[in-house]
């Protein structure tokens, strides 16, 4: 066998995730049935991470193990004409060793999250952002309170009931927040995550830009490991994955 990595970009919108499921299109489903129809045989595509549904992606890593031996170019080429008709592209192929894994292999994983912050609706940036309307958001103060999640602590407050992680401890590298004019972007990387944790991070940071929480709160509910002390889910469609680092 011969394995390739594959880096990839989507849009999250039209899929259930990047899981396979039962009578749902996912991102991981797309791309095996791509495969078959390219090397007549089935094939296993791996995932660097699970997005959920309507989470979309700039930097998804995912490896395969093809039968022979392709052009990185000749792989890529069929993969955009196997999957023209979805919002999957894939950017880059390139041969790795055997012992390589896009989830096992991975040292870090860079998040971003997109508000748009501003009364108007939306027209081009629908389902790919979170539109926060009626309250102008002080980005200085959700910064401010992102720097007391950065490091290794225990996560319970931002992990979703069914996380299936061994542990709620994680170390969080970066958390930053900058608004951009009416745009608001928000960065976090670290080696892995909880389930939702990302989001519910931002639901919170969300809160305290509206000034409902403050640095201090913040604080606290990381202290009290108890989901029920944080700020809500932010949706799905503001969260994209964008880098997925290797040693």
């Amino acid at each position: 066998m011969h394995r390739y990595k594959l880096t990839l970009e989507y849009d999250g919108t039209s899929f259930a995730g990047w899981q396979r499921q039962d009578n749902l299109l996912t991102v991981q489903e797309a791309l095996e049935t791509a495969f078959t129809k390219f090397c007549g045989c089935d094939i296993k595509v791996h995932g660097a991470g699970r997005t959920d549904a309507g989470v979309h992606a700039t930097g998804q890593v995912a490896h395969v193990d093809l039968p022979k031996i392709y052009e990185p170019f000749v792989i890529g080429q069929a993969l955009g004409f196997y999957l023209e008709t979805l919002p999957i592209s894939v950017i880059h192929v390139e041969p790795v060793a055997l012992d390589f894994h896009a989830r096992f292999s991975a040292t870090s994983r860079t998040y971003r999250y997109l508000i748009i912050n501003r009364y108007a609706p939306l027209v081009f940036q629908k389902k790919r952002v979170w539109h926060v309307h009626g309250q102008s958001l002080d980005a200085v103060k959700m910064h401010e309170a992102a720097q007391v999640l950065v490091g290794h602590h225990d996560f319970t407050s931002f992990r979703a009931q069914l996380c299936q992680a061994k542990s709620p401890e994680k170390t969080l590298d970066l958390l930053t927040v900058e608004r951009k004019g009416e745009l608001i972007e928000i960065h976090a990387k670290a080696r892995s995550f909880l389930h939702h944790q990302v989001r519910n991070f931002v639901g919170t940071l969300k809160l305290v830009g509206a000034g409902k929480l403050s640095v201090d709160d913040v604080k606290n509910i990381l202290a009290a490991k108890d989901r029920t002390k944080a700020g809500p889910t932010a949706p799905a469609e503001g969260l994209y994955l964008i880098n997925v680092g290797y040693n």
